[in-house]
C-alpha cells in the first residue's frame, strides 16, 4: 500500500498532472473564445501559418519542421500550444542571455595554443579543420600534454575514479545526469565525506528530470548538510514553462583540475551491472590526465554559476599546484554542445567524421533517431566504399524508442551500411571511431533530444594509443551482436512497420 501511495502521489505524476490540467485549460479557454468570437478563431488560424512560416524559416531539424507544420495546420490551437511548450529548440531570450553572462567570465580561461593547431595542421589538415571548428564553435581549445585512458566496461572506470576521489587534495567536482541512491553512489558518497572532513571542497549537480526515478526530494538537503555542496539543474515544478524541455544530460568528475572523467555512464546501480534490468550494461569513458581537464572544469563552473551564481572569483579551481608531463602523444579537445545556439555541433562532428573518413567509421549509439542530413551522410559514406558499422542495443530500455530506431535500419542496410545489436543486453556508449586515427567518445547520442536539446560534452581525440583501445573494444564487440541483414526488416509485420511509420512522423517529439 505505501509503494501505491508513493506511485500515485510521487512528484512525476503530481507534475504531469498539474502540466495537463494546465495545457486543457488553456486549451478550453481558447476553444471557447473560437466557439463565440469568429474573428478569435480567424486569429488563431493567422497566427498558426506565422508560426509554420518561422519554424520553417529556421535552420532546424529538416524532420521537426515537417511534424510541426501538420501538427499546427491541421489543429492549430493545440499545435501552437504544444509548440510554444515544447517545440523550440533554443531557450529563452533571458535564459540564455544569462547563460552567456556566465561563460563570458571562463572565456578567457579558454585560449587556443596557436602552436598546437599549427603544429595539427602540418600532421592532418583535415583534422585541423575538424578541431578548428569544434574550437571557433564551441570556444573550447584543442590540448597537448593530456594522458588518456579508454575504459570499455564500467566497472574499471569506476575503480579508476575511486581511487582518483581518494587522492583529491583540493576540490572535486561531480555532474550527472542520473544519480541513484543505492550501491555504487553510497561507495561514492562515503569517499566524497571523507574528503570533505579533510578540507576538500566538494561540489555535485544532478539533473531533477534524469534522476527522478532514483533520488528522493531530501536528497539534496543530505548532501549539503553534509557538506557535499549540491545543486539541481533544472528542477521539475508543475509549471509549463519553455526550458522545462532542456537537461542537462552531461557526465562529468574534475578532481584538482589534474584529472578528469567523462563517458556515458551516469551514477546509477545499473550503469554498473550491479542489477540488470536489461540484461549486461555495456557502457564506456575516458579518463584525462593533464592540461585538457581545464575544459572539464570550465565546464562544470559554468553550469554550477549558471544554476545559481556564486563564485566571485574562480581562479584557483584552474591552476594546478604541480608540473604534469605526458607520457602520452596526441591531440585532445573535450567540447560542450548546448542548446543556446543554432550550432548543432555534436551532430556536426559526427557528420565530419563521415565525410573525411577514407576507410571505415564505427559508432555506438542507444538510441537511433536521426534527421535526413544524417542519414545521408550516412549512406553516402557506405555507398563511397567506407566500412560503416553501428552498434544499437539488442534489449531496449525503452520499447517504443527501439522500434524508432529499428525503422531506421532498412535505408541504412540498402546503401551499405552494416547494423548490429548486441545480444547480451543494452549499450549505452556513445561514441564514433574512424581509420585508427580519430575518436570520439562522450554523451551525445544520435537522437533528437541530444543533438538539439540538451547541454551535452564529448572528448575526441586524434593520435592517441587510446584509440587503438577503442578500436579493440569495437572489434571484440562486434561478435557479440548480431548482424541485422534486410531479411530482419522486411519480415516485421505489416502492423509493426505501419506503427514504425507513425513514429517516425513524430520522432522529433519523442
Amino acid at each position: 500500500m505505501r509503494n501505491i501511495l508513493k506511485v500515485v502521489f510521487g512528484r512525476v505524476l503530481f507534475t504531469v498532472l498539474c502540466l495537463i490540467i494546465q495545457l486543457v485549460w488553456i486549451i478550453a479557454l481558447v476553444w471557447k473564445l473560437n466557439q463565440y468570437y469568429v474573428w478569435f478563431a480567424t486569429v488563431i488560424e493567422i497566427i498558426g501559418v506565422i508560426v509554420v512560416l518561422r519554424i520553417n524559416a529556421k535552420s532546424e531539424f529538416s524532420a521537426a519542421r515537417l511534424v510541426w507544420t501538420i501538427v499546427i495546420l491541421s489543429l492549430p490551437l493545440f499545435g501552437i500550444t504544444l509548440y510554444l511548450m515544447f517545440g523550440r529548440t533554443g531557450l529563452t531570450k533571458r535564459t540564455k542571455a544569462y547563460y552567456e553572462k556566465v561563460a563570458a567570465k571562463y572565456s578567457p580561461e579558454l585560449t587556443q595554443e596557436k602552436e598546437i593547431l599549427l603544429s595539427l595542421k602540418k600532421e592532418n589538415i583535415y583534422i585541423h579543420n575538424q578541431e578548428y571548428y569544434i574550437q571557433n564553435s564551441s570556444g573550447y581549445p584543442v590540448y597537448r600534454n593530456t594522458d588518456v585512458t579508454y575504459y570499455p566496461q564500467t566497472e574499471p572506470a569506476l575503480e579508476a575514479m575511486l581511487k582518483d576521489l581518494e587522492n583529491a587534495r583540493e576540490f572535486i567536482f561531480m555532474e550527472y545526469f542520473a544519480v541513484e541512491d543505492t550501491e555504487v553512489f553510497h561507495r561514492i558518497e562515503e569517499i566524497l565525506l571523507k574528503k570533505v572532513s579533510e578540507g576538500v571542497e566538494v561540489r555535485f549537480i544532478y539533473d531533477d528530470f534524469g534522476s527522478i526515478g532514483f533520488v528522493k526530494p531530501e536528497f539534496m538537503r543530505r548532501m549539503n548538510r553534509q557538506g557535499i555542496q549540491c545543486r539541481i539543474f533544472n528542477p521539475l515544478i508543475p509549471l509549463l514553462y519553455v526550458f522545462m524541455n532542456h537537461r542537462d544530460h552531461r557526465k562529468i568528475t574534475v578532481i584538482d583540475n589534474h584529472v578528469s572523467f567523462s563517458g556515458g555512464y551516469n551514477l546509477a546501480d545499473e550503469y554498473f551491472n550491479v542489477t540488470h534490468p536489461y540484461g549486461h550494461w555495456k557502457d564506456t569513458g575516458v579518463r584525462l590526465e593533464g592540461d585538457a581537464v581545464k575544459s572539464h572544469t570550465v565546464m562544470f563552473l559554468e553550469m554550477w554559476n549558471f544554476i545559481r551564481d556564486t563564485d566571485e572569483s574562480y581562479e584557483k579551481y584552474l591552476r594546478r599546484n604541480t608540473a604534469f608531463q605526458s607520457l602520452q602523444k596526441g591531440f585532445v579537445q573535450p567540447y560542450s554542445d548546448t542548446p543556446l545556439d543554432n550550432v548543432t555541433l555534436g551532430e556536426n562532428v559526427y557528420m565530419n567524421i563521415l565525410k573525411t573518413a577514407s576507410r571505415y567509421v564505427y559508432i555506438t549509439t542507444p538510441y537511433l533517431i536521426i534527421d535526413n542530413e544524417m542519414q545521408k551522410e550516412l549512406c553516402m559514406a557506405a555507398e563511397r566504399g567506407i566500412d560503416v558499422r553501428i552498434i544499437t542495443p539488442g534489449i531496449p530500455d525503452k520499447k517504443l524508442v527501439f522500434l524508432l530506431t529499428q525503422s531506421y535500419y532498412a535505408a541504412l542496410i540498402r546503401s551499405g551500411v552494416r547494423i548490429y545489436e548486441y545480444t547480451p543486453g543494452f549499450i549505452h556508449a556513445k561514441g564514433y571511431l574512424s581509420d585508427d586515427q580519430v575518436a570520439v567518445v562522450g554523451t551525445i547520442n544520435m537522437d533528437y533530444r541530444s543533438l538539439y536539446l540538451h547541454f551535452e560534452c564529448g572528448v575526441y581525440l586524434y593520435g592517441y594509443d587510446a584509440i587503438m583501445d577503442i578500436k579493440r573494444d569495437f572489434i571484440e564487440t562486434f561478435p557479440l551482436c548480431r548482424e541485422i541483414g534486410l531479411d530482419y526488416c522486411r519480415k516485421r509485420s505489416v502492423f509493426i512497420r505501419c506503427f514504425q511509420c507513425i513514429l517516425r512522423l513524430f520522432a522529433p517529439l519523442l
